[in-house]
């Protein structure tokens, strides 16, 4: 009798020792995810008041989703306007992420508002896929982070995000195209098309040199939709094509009057997304 009840007790403190273990476990499991795998949110300095930089990290491995679309609103019970709401869609983000998102003017008129001290800012993010998260903080709170933001979104996605390499594409930066040339017949020339600088080069080598094509003026000169930021048209007019880490632009201070390099460009572009018009 006293054996098994020894047995018994051995056998209830091995037990009540194993649920001890797994529920501390468990609460260090917790603490642990809340500490260092709960998702963070930073607002991030903005280039203008209409623009909203933010970045935002999460578990995507326990929780993946494609993120891609942005709502703030203002709940202000004693203000002229107790509620304000804008939103705006941004480039699918699957993992850690800080981007500048257009918001418009009603997202100035927000930071613009007085008495805010009863008032409260929600932000929440929308994936493609249905998950939703929201942070809210007092309005005040959210100016004072909107205007002393000093983190950009370059920093962050440089500390956190997950920076896709730029492609590299060889392009040859100087194209001409010759009439072929008859077998047994002495060339007398050879009609250069593309740049005048090969003119004197292989039209004289030929014997006789053809004239170049006459250059001209565009006055307009502007990227489709499509871009694969390959550099080819920065490589052949730096002065007027920028390539970014994620798009073209045309600099602001553009020359125009070399219509044949900008039509190089053009050709050379693999998605055919430059376009112009000529003077």
């Amino acid at each position: 009798m006293n054996t098994t009840l020894i047995a018994l007790a051995i056998a209830l403190l091995v037990v009540t020792g194993m649920v001890v273990q797994l529920g501390v476990l468990s609460l260090l499991s917790g603490s642990f995810f809340f500490l260092f795998g709960k998702s963070k949110f930073e607002v991030l300095k903005s280039s203008s008041d209409e623009s909203f930089a933010f970045g935002y990290r999460w578990n995507n491995s326990r929780e993946p989703a494609k993120f891609n679309h942005v709502v703030v609103r203002l709940f202000n019970p004693f203000g002229k306007k107790t509620q304000i709401t804008v939103s705006s869609d941004f480039a699918v983000q699957d993992s850690d992420f800080g981007v500048e998102v257009k918001m418009g003017p009603a997202f100035k008129e927000i930071l613009e508002l007085e008495n805010l001290d009863s008032s409260t800012v929600e932000i929440e993010l929308k994936s493609k896929d249905g998950l939703t998260q929201s942070r809210t903080m007092k309005g005040r709170k959210f100016i004072e982070a909107f205007r002393g933001a000093e983190n950009t979104v370059e920093s962050f996605n440089e500390k956190y995000g997950y920076v896709k390499p730029k492609m590299f594409y060889h392009q040859t930066t100087r194209s001409f195209i010759a009439d072929s040339i008859p077998q047994g017949d002495i060339p007398v020339g050879l009609r250069i098309s593309a740049n005048p600088q090969f003119a004197g080069e292989f039209a004289g080598a030929a014997g006789a040199g053809a004239p170049a094509q006459e250059n001209f003026a565009v006055s307009k000169v502007w990227i489709d939709e499509g871009c694969i930021v390959c550099n080819a048209c920065e490589g052949i007019y730096p002065e007027v094509f920028e390539v970014t880490d994620t798009n073209c632009i045309i600099r602001p201070d553009a020359p125009l009057d070399n219509g044949l390099l900008i039509l190089e460009a053009a050709e050379a572009c693999p998605t055919e997304v430059i376009k112009f018009n000529k003077a």
